[in-house]
């Protein structure tokens, strides 16, 4: 097993109890792969054709190539469900701060600005009574809707055939939820943000590519919207100079949405079932290609 890069002590643990450590994917028979790693046709060339399984650590798989994965046998899992819950908190959480203004608060304070309370002092918005707009209406925007309710908040949703510039026209809050596919890259940019309401406000927990960059600082540059509140980048980490970090209606955080401490040994739980199982030629329980189930020799032997 080919680990591609540093994973929690506990899962680390279990893959060294049950399987020979392979130092890259060249022999392995199953490979563990972070979202930073590149799978694709000559990354799945050059681990060979006893390759049987790649674990993609979390729920997206657009660093996967499928259909190349299609054609050499090769099962792809993924961990749905376990993010769904954290990556929605940590959505609402950035609604709610966007509204309330609650880092930028925060960077006065830090900065020994001088104030005073007043009756419209850093005066914010509530998610009482908002419209809230889910791009990509799967589990995660649809539990980010679940808990948006419960603040007040009324959720519309757009999925792939849906009128997004119209929805944009009509949503106070805009959360993105959608996969990264070639029909999403960029799928919010100059002509998208152009149908924001001014006093709206966007969260981006899904993936960096998702929108423009260039677009979304030309944006809040002539102050077309309210504020953006940003998980995911399309370049990670983002460089020092970044326009966004000078931004006081600008939230950004650095693509943690997807995990928690709670939902962590779930994470393990699914990972270590789905590795296993395939590699036992057994029915797992999260695969994407599960076309490729029924390809010849996907026996493996753990150690013992």
């Amino acid at each position: 097993m080919h680990v591609t890069g540093p994973v929690p002590a506990r899962i680390g643990a279990e893959l060294e109890r049950d399987f020979d450590a392979a130092d890259d994917p060249v022999g392995a028979d199953g490979v563990l792969a972070l979202l930073s790693t590149t799978v694709d046709d000559a990354y799945l060339e050059s681990a060979g054709p006893q390759l049987k399984v790649v674990a993609n650590y979390g729920v997206g798989v657009n660093n996967v190539d499928l259909d190349a994965a299609r054609r050499r046998g090769v099962v792809i899992a993924n961990t749905p469900d376990v993010l769904t819950r954290t990556t929605a908190e940590l959505a609402i959480t950035i609604m709610l701060a966007l509204m309330r203004r609650v880092a930028e608060g925060d960077r006065m304070l830090r900065r020994h600005d001088p104030w005073q309370f007043s009756l419209e002092f850093m005066l914010g918005e509530s998610l009482d009574g908002k419209t809230l707009l889910i791009v990509g209406p799967g589990r995660i925007g649809r539990e980010t809707a679940r808990l948006a309710e419960a603040f007040g908040a009324t959720a519309i949703y757009a999925g792939r055939r849906d009128p997004l510039p119209e929805l944009l026209a009509r949503a106070d809050v805009v959360s993105l939820h959608c996969p990264l596919t070639p029909e999403t890259h960029h799928l919010i940019d100059a002509a998208a943000l152009a149908h924001m309401r001014p006093t709206a406000v966007l969260v981006n927990t899904a993936r960096g590519p998702i929108i423009k960059t260039a677009d979304l600082i030309d944006a809040l540059r002539q102050g077309l919207f309210a504020g953006a509140g940003i998980d995911v980048f399309e370049k990670e980490p983002p460089p020092a100079d970044f326009p966004l970090l000078k931004m006081d209606n600008v939230i950004l955080t650095p693509h943690i949405a997807w995990y928690s401490e709670e939902g962590g040994e779930d994470i393990r739980v699914m990972i270590m079932d789905d590795i296993k199982s395939i590699l036992a030629g057994k029915l797992p329980r999260h695969v994407v290609n599960p076309e490729v189930l029924s390809a010849p020799n996907l026996r493996f032997h753990p150690k013992g």
